[in-house]
């Protein structure tokens, strides 16, 4: 599969065509800022090696926890008199 990529002087001599140098310039700059805006927001959300350690630290806490916790229910049903 084949990528297209479009350079912002190529979106600007397409549109300067049916729009109009400055409305082509205007919508450039516009689209180039919405996709700036839409990447940073997606990259704020991507999880990092740190945020995943921390997961993973909390998860065997809880396992470990639920563990001891059913072994101790175990254990009361064999010394129950």
């Amino acid at each position: 599969m084949a990528t297209t990529t479009i350079s912002e002087i190529h979106l600007f001599n397409a549109l300067k065509l049916k729009l109009g140098e400055k409305e082509a310039e205007e919508l450039v700059l516009f689209v180039k800022t919405a996709v700036k805006e839409n990447i940073e927001n997606e990259i704020s959300n991507i999880a990092t090696k740190k945020d995943l350690a921390e997961t993973k630290v909390d998860i065997i806490k809880w396992v470990v926890g639920i563990f001891f916790a059913l072994a101790m229910m175990i254990i009361g049903l064999y010394l129950k008199p």
